[in-house]
Parts: structure tokens; C-alpha cells; sequence
């Protein structure tokens, strides 16, 4: 492993616009479907909804000075579109705008590079009550009018860009990020046509970046997760094999080489999922991955695979929302795999296996395939934190997690991946879209909970000064 981090490596951490910010519909912001369906989680499950989450809006000079005394030198966020353009295009809304503004001179005085993310899953509710969102084709001109606004408003002070976050998550779980009719929910050749729609419109974006910016660093957060095979049975090595390109390369294909996996096309073929691809839409997203700088990664856990048990339904995954254990759902890909435990690993208490070699496994595996560089835009523990009387907050845990996974970076970087930065999920405590405000990711603790928003206090966990350590020594002292 580095013993050292490269120079100019980038610190940080990350977060988004609706799980940060509240003020949902103040100075002019109107709703995202974001606030709606977590509305909905409120209603079903009981976890908070996103109209206040960490109050962030009201909160954010205190929040940059506490990243300023970590020694952040990045931060990853994503700008809300319907602040900006409430109605999704047309009249921008000037309070939003200038937030944004106020945010990224706030960052800049404190030397924190902002990285910014286009579309973090808040899809303004006006485009979905005009024409379904992603459900529709016009989405994909209007993204380019968003991207071009912004790209515009903030040339000049923003520099790294990401498109859209998490698409192949937004694909599995797609009733979770966007609102869809029960028939779209049952109809899996749908995902497939959104996921076209968002090719073309992150394609769109990025040619607009280099346009308009000068220096454009520009890429995509993707959810990446090594596929691992159950067993040493081949059939289970070939669902590893399987996996790997229906969930990883199938997306990483069409950002840096500008084409859909083969492999995982005739599978859509064979059954019955195949989008529509109308005349000019390859040659497009061609021209979009010649605008692609470097990848995002997020990663959380690996996953594990086998073959699939003949005559299986297709099943997509299910995350634990009880954050008491063992409630995750596996995915199944009909004659491709089927999801399974892996005994070899620990998990977190929502399911989520804890895993930092698979990090070093998909660093490597995209240096080896692509050759592009990569920023670590997520990875976290998510879990239950105690506010003790005294203020502190002690979470070993988290920094055993974020400890290992720095490790796996360095490996990585020592075999050759250039790794840009590393923004962990997340700089403070913030709404979890599945399992609410209890399940906490951030280095500083938000004082509220599910049901009583309290003022939202701030206090530096355990994990604060740990890290604060860590970017002083440029990742050497771990300790």
C-alpha cells in the first residue's frame, strides 16, 4: 500500500441536494419527486420526510466551516433542480440560483473545491406531472436545457461535474427514485428505456460542459459493486461473469467507450426488455464518451452470486428498511443469477456487507478495463449513532470502515489506478431515502430524529477528528 497519498489528492466528503438541504419549498423551490415519495416512506414506514432532513439550507456556513476544520479540500453535492428551475425549464428562480452561488463562495474561501452533481435523483415534480419524467423522451432535451443553465450560472467557479448519480440504481430501484404508475413498476423493459433516456441526456450534458466550461473535469457517479460467484461451480462463475456486465459494465460501457455491452444487449433481447433506439442515439452517446474525463465510484458493498434456480421470476433488489438485519431482498436476472449471501463477510445492521477488499477489486478492474481516472464520490457506514450528555458522539465503527476502505484505495493506487479524490457519504447526518434519519452516515452528528426535527445542532463525532487526521497527514497516519 501508499504510504502516502498523491500530491493534490483531493479530501472530502459528499452529500445531496434533498437529503441535506430541507427548505422544500421555500424562496421559490417547488417540489421534486423526491419530496413526494419520501412523503410516501413517511406515511409506510415512518422515517422523515424531505422537507427539513439536516436543514442544511439554513445551516450551510456552519457546515463549510466544519469541513474547513476537517481540512476538507473537496465536497461533493448536487444542485437541486427544481430550485433552480422550479418548473424544470423556463424562468430560473433567483433565491435558488444565488444559494448556490453563496454555497460554492463559502466553499471557495475555505480552499474546498466543489464538485458538483447535475442530477442526484430530484427529478422536478413539474416534468413529472407534464409528461412522466424519465417516462418520456422530452426529458432528455430538457436535461440539456438544466445542464446548460447551470453550466452556464457557474462556469466560472465550478470545475468538476457530475451528470447524473447512480444510474444503474435508479434502474433497479426504480419506484424508489422516480414516481412511476404500478404498470411501469411490472413492466422491467421500462427500466431499460429510462436507462436509454438518461444515456442520451448525461451524453447531452457532458458535450455541453466542454463547451461552455473551460477545464471541464466531467463524469458520472456510478454505484459499483464487484459480482462475486458463490462457488467455484462454473455455472456460478458464469453468473458472477453475468452479473458483472448486466450491473457494472452495461453502464460503464456507454459513458467511456460509447456503446452498449454486447453481452448484456442480446440478453435484453432474449428477454423481451429491449428499448427503443431511435436514428442519431448511438452516434450520441459516442460523442458523449468522448467528453468523459473520469468515473465516479460509490461503493458500499460487493455483492454475491449463483446461478439462478431454473423457472425463477425476475426479482429485483430489495434493501433492508427495518435496519434490524437479515431483511434484504436478492435480485434475480432470470437465466443470467440469482443473488445470494456471502458467508465470508460481516454486515452492517441494514444488509449491507462490509467489504473493502471488493473496493480495491473494482478500482482495479476499471484501471485495467478503461484506463480513465476515477474520484471516490461515496462510501460509508451507514448505522445507529448515541449523542451521549457531554456532546460526543463515538462511532469505532465508522472509523474502522472508512479505515479499511482507505487502505483498499491505497493498494489500489500503488497497482496503478489514478484516484482523484475520496468523498465519503457523508460530511453530516442526512435523510437516508430508505431507512430515514436513523440511519446515519455522517462525520458530524445532526441532532433530530424521524419524528422531532429539533434545531439540528451539529456535533463533530469521534469520526470528525479521526478524519481531520487522516487529510493532515494525506492518508499516511490511519490511526
Amino acid at each position: 500500500m501508499v504510504r502516502e497519498f498523491p500530491e493534490g489528492f483531493m479530501w472530502g466528503a459528499a452529500t445531496s441536494a434533498y437529503q441535506c438541504e430541507g427548505a422544500a419549498l421555500e424562496d421559490g423551490k417547488r417540489e421534486s419527486q423526491q419530496d413526494v415519495i419520501n412523503r410516501e416512506i413517511h406515511d409506510e414506514y415512518g422515517y422523515a420526510d424531505a422537507s427539513v432532513t439536516a436543514d442544511h439550507y439554513h445551516h450551510y456556513k456552519e457546515d463549510v466551516a466544519l469541513m474547513a476544520e476537517m481540512g476538507f479540500t473537496s465536497y461533493r453535492f448536487s444542485i437541486s433542480w427544481a430550485r433552480v428551475l422550479p418548473d424544470g425549464t423556463g424562468e430560473p428562480n433567483p433565491a435558488g440560483v444565488r444559494f448556490y452561488h453563496d454555497l460554492i463562495a463559502e466553499l471557495r474561501s475555505h480552499g474546498i473545491e466543489p464538485v458538483v452533481t447535475m442530477w442526484h435523483y430530484d427529478l422536478p415534480m413539474a416534468l413529472v406531472e407534464r409528461y412522466g419524467g424519465w417516462r418520456s423522451r422530452q426529458i432528455v432535451d430538457d436535461f440539456e436545457y438544466y445542464a446548460r443553465f447551470i453550466l452556464n450560472e457557474y462556469k466560472d467557479e465550478v470545475r468538476y461535474w457530475l451528470t447524473i448519480n447512480e444510474q444503474s440504481i435508479v434502474v433497479n430501484y426504480i419506484d424508489r427514485k422516480n414516481l412511476i404508475s404500478k404498470a411501469d413498476y411490472f413492466n422491467p423493459r421500462f427500466r431499460y428505456q429510462a436507462n436509454h433516456y438518461m444515456n442520451l441526456a448525461h451524453a447531452k450534458a457532458a458535450i455541453a460542459a466542454h463547451e461552455i466550461v473551460e477545464g471541464a473535469q466531467v463524469g458520472a457517479a456510478l454505484d459499483c459493486a464487484p459480482y462475486y460467484p458463490a462457488s467455484s461451480d462454473p455455472a456460478d462463475i458464469l453468473a458472477a461473469r453475468g452479473a458483472n456486465a448486466f450491473k457494472n459494465y452495461f453502464y460503464m460501457d456507454a459513458y467511456i467507450k460509447g456503446e452498449y455491452t454486447p453481452s448484456v444487449m442480446r440478453y435484453l433481447e432474449r428477454q423481451g426488455l429491449m428499448f427503443d433506439i431511435e436514428p442519431g442515439d448511438l452516434d450520441l452517446i459516442k460523442r458523449g464518451s468522448e467528453c468523459f474525463d473520469f468515473l465516479g465510484v460509490n461503493y458500499y458493498q460487493s455483492a454475491c452470486v449463483k446461478a439462478p434456480t431454473p423457472g425463477a421470476s425476475r426479482r429485483p433488489k430489495d434493501n433492508n428498511k427495518t435496519g434490524k438485519g437479515g431483511h434484504a431482498v436478492s435480485e434475480i436476472q432470470p437465466d443470467l443469477f440469482e443473488g445470494t449471501d456471502n458467508p465470508h463477510l460481516e454486515s452492517t445492521d441494514f444488509s449491507m456487507p462490509i467489504d473493502p477488499n471488493g473496493l480495491e477489486f473494482i478500482l482495479e478492474e476499471i484501471n485495467d478495463r478503461y484506463g480513465i481516472p476515477v474520484m471516490i464520490c461515496e462510501n460509508g457506514f451507514g448505522g445507529y449513532d448515541t449523542l451521549e450528555k457531554d456532546g460526543s458522539v463515538h462511532d469505532p465503527y465508522r472509523i474502522e470502515y472508512l479505515r479499511a476502505h482507505i487502505k483498499a484505495i491505497g493498494r489500489a493506487i500503488a497497482n496503478g489506478v489514478t484516484v482523484l479524490g475520496y468523498n465519503p457519504w457523508s460530511a453530516m447526518d442526512l435523510l437516508s431515502t430508505s431507512n430515514g434519519i436513523a440511519k446515519r452516515y455522517g462525520f458530524v452528528y445532526v441532532d433530530r430524529t424521524d419524528d422531532d426535527e429539533r434545531e439540528c445542532k451539529r456535533y463533530r463525532k469521534d469520526s470528525f477528528w479521526w478524519y481531520r487526521n487522516v487529510i493532515a497527514t494525506n492518508g499516511k497516519n490511519l490511526e
